[in-house]
């Protein structure tokens, strides 16, 4: 991976800028700040952030470290991440990302996330342990393959052990110990 500036930076900026809109309205609606209008608003912004990211994959691939920066990059990898409403497109950002990580483009990390989000929202079990569903009561794992050899899988692409992630997404979204008026979100980031 490279700290040079990156090729595009036009494409960063326009990056970081519908990933930080993006989590801003993640962030209200995790503490059920937004009504019904605001969140069809989100579900829209979604798609709009989809269309962006499929045309950006389309004539660059993947956008990665060189192409716009470390902090665009991650917010690439955001907006593909929140790209539920297309499985389809969330599969094929996965493809591409595990090359530009074969690369040395991006972090392998971020690759095993969106790995994890498009078998969720293929309806397959993970493999990973990345993705979870917060409740009021508490948090739980979406659906997993092989729990007994999450750790080894997880520990081959730099992910901690799934009882130190839960915890930290616990003390995350959850500070006393309790979410009390949170409604059920599937969590990526914190695990």
């Amino acid at each position: 991976m490279t700290t040079d500036e990156p090729q595009r930076p036009d494409l960063a900026r326009e990056l970081i800028a519908r990933a930080t809109k993006s989590a801003a309205h993640r962030a209200k609606r995790v503490r059920d700040q937004l009504d019904a209008v605001q969140l069809g608003q989100g579900r829209h912004t979604d798609h709009a952030n989809t269309n962006v990211l499929r045309r950006i994959l389309a004539e660059h691939d993947w956008p990665g470290h060189r192409l716009v920066g470390p902090k665009a990059a991650r917010a690439a990898w955001s907006i593909a991440l929140h790209s539920d409403d297309d499985p389809a497109f969330q599969r094929a950002a996965a493809t591409l990302l595990g090359r530009a990580v074969w690369a040395g483009d991006a972090p392998v990390q971020h690759w095993a996330h969106l790995h994890d989000r498009a078998l969720i929202t293929s309806r397959r079990n993970q493999e990973y342990g990345t993705q979870l569903l917060l409740f009021a009561d508490g948090i739980e794992l979406c659906p997993l393959r092989a729990p007994e050899s999450v750790d080894k899988r997880r520990a081959t692409v730099g992910l901690p052990p799934i009882a130190v992630a839960l915890e930290t997404v616990r003390r995350r979204y959850m500070p006393d110990g309790s979410a009390d008026e949170v409604p059920s979100v599937v969590l990526a980031e914190a695990a």
